[in-house]
Order: structure tokens, then C-alpha cells, then sequence
């Protein structure tokens, strides 16, 4: 009995010890973005304060408004360019990860070590790559351009995530539709597809990341167009407007936003996605 009761403050001690530890990593790993949400809102003359301030005292809106009077156009083409993005990812790759799990196709696993593979090549190599294709099809500078381009980083890692999920769908319910006449279309769309929403929803929210914060692909293919993401919004104003720091600040916050909001919003269904097909019955 003494051991127990020994053991338990110990325990709590090593409890507290951990948590303080995680909270403190935490807040040295946050500590960047809430500085720049700080100086989002601090006045032109207040920049270079010695010492700064922690918190903005005189705090102003006029980077916010700049965003809006500035930047909006970008952001509605990242919009475009992120939803089109996932609708591309989600179509090639749930038939194609629905073909591994269930219908075995030959050459199945070269397929999947090949995809692995996909995922290793540097963004810049394939950027010129799609730069030699685009300049002989006249897509440069193109939204519908940029879309397949950044679908080539999300496809290999969408067609992994829907094969591990289909995976673990109980075949007697394939086997049930096929009883009663489905084709496999019709199985993939009205069974499997409805089932496999933690893996939708996870493949479009990487999908909508990757294509949110893309700036190579960006930078290769659409520099100079007439409709440019976020990125490179933020990228020209940087160079335009190196002293109005809150201005740069509010746009790098604004344009972090619908992500943050997103991923919030899909956490639980990302768990679930991520997680499938790690553990089997």
C-alpha cells in the first residue's frame, strides 16, 4: 500500500512536468504567428519600438483595409483554383484507390510503389516540366493550368488514402450489390463512395492546402498572368510595399484564415481518414 501511495503523486508529478513542457513548446512554436497577428495591427510608427510591443496598445485596422482594398482578387482566384483542385483530386483519385482496394487489378502494387515514388520528386522539376508542356499548349498563365498542376501533388497521396480506407469496407456489402445487379460503377458510386467520406473530406482538405499554399507551381506557370493566387499576392506586395509592414502582416493573416478555419472545422473526419486501414479487425 505505501508504494501505491507513493507512486500516484509521482505520477502527477511526471503528469504536470509533461504538460507544462508541451505547453511551453506550444507557445515557442505559436509564439511566430501571434506576432505576426500583433503587428497586423500595430501603427506605422510603432514598428521599430525598443522594446516592441507585446500586445498592440494603439492598435489600427489600416492593414486590414489595404488587404481588402488590395487583395481580394487574389484571394478569390486561390478559392477557385483550391476548389477546382480538390474536385480534380477527389475524381481521379477515389476511382483509382476504389480499383486497388477491391477490384485487385494486376500490376497493383508496382502502381502503389510507383505513387510512393510520385511523391518524391521536387515540386521544381516538375514545375518545368509542366512549364515545356503548358508553353506548346498555350495553357501559361492559365487558372485551369494551375489546377492539374497542383492536382499532381495531391493525386498520389489521395489514391494512398482512399486504397487504406476501401480497404477496411466490409466486402460482404460489395459482394450484397453485386447480388442484386450492380455493376462496379454502380457499387463505387452509391456504396463505397458514401462510405468513404473521412477519406473525402481528408483528401480535399490536403488537396485545398497544398493548392492554397502553392508558390512554385504559382510562380512557374501563372507569374504576370492576369489571374494570380494568394501567394503570389503576397509576394508582390512584399516587394511593393516593403515598409508598411501591418499591411503584409494582415495579408499573410488573412490569407491564413480559410485554412485554419478548415482544418478546424474537418479534424475529426482527418483523424478518421488518416488513420484508416493502419489497424485491421
Amino acid at each position: 500500500m505505501t508504494g501505491i501511495a507513493l507512486s500516484t503523486p509521482q505520477r502527477r508529478t511526471r503528469t504536470w512536468v509533461r504538460t507544462t513542457v508541451g505547453v511551453l513548446l506550444t507557445a515557442a512554436m505559436l509564439f511566430p504567428v501571434y506576432w505576426m497577428i500583433n503587428v497586423s495591427f500595430t501603427r506605422d510608427q510603432d514598428m521599430r519600438k525598443s522594446p516592441p510591443d507585446l500586445f498592440p496598445v494603439h492598435g489600427t485596422l489600416e492593414g486590414y483595409r489595404a488587404v481588402l482594398d488590395q487583395q481580394l482578387p487574389y484571394l478569390g482566384t486561390s478559392l477557385v483554383i483550391g476548389l477546382g483542385t480538390v474536385v480534380l483530386t477527389v475524381a481521379l483519385a477515389a476511382p483509382a484507390g476504389y480499383a486497388l482496394a477491391k477490384l485487385r487489378p494486376r500490376g497493383g502494387g508496382v502502381l502503389s510503389f510507383l505513387l510512393l515514388v510520385a511523391q518524391m520528386v521536387p515540386g521544381i522539376i516538375m514545375a518545368m516540366g509542366f512549364y515545356a508542356i503548358y508553353l506548346q499548349l498555350g495553357l501559361l498563365q492559365s487558372v485551369p493550368g494551375l489546377i492539374v498542376a497542383d492536382s499532381t501533388l495531391a493525386v498520389p497521396f489521395a489514391v494512398l488514402i482512399f486504397t487504406a480506407f476501401m480497404s477496411g469496407i466490409p466486402g460482404e456489402l460489395i459482394q450484397a450489390a453485386q447480388m442484386d445487379g450492380a455493376r462496379a460503377l454502380r457499387t463505387f458510386w452509391s456504396i463505397v463512395l458514401p462510405m468513404s467520406r473521412n477519406a473525402v473530406v481528408t483528401v480535399s482538405l490536403f488537396a485545398f492546402l497544398w493548392s492554397w499554399s502553392d508558390f512554385v507551381f504559382a510562380g512557374t506557370l501563372v507569374n504576370g498572368g492576369a489571374h494570380e493566387p494568394i501567394t503570389l499576392g503576397i509576394y508582390h506586395y512584399i516587394g511593393n510595399n516593403n515598409q508598411e509592414w501591418n499591411a503584409i502582416m494582415a495579408t499573410a493573416v488573412v490569407a491564413s484564415l480559410p485554412a485554419a478555419v478548415i482544418l478546424v472545422l474537418a479534424q475529426r473526419y482527418v483523424a478518421a481518414g488518416v488513420t484508416a486501414g493502419a489497424v485491421k479487425d
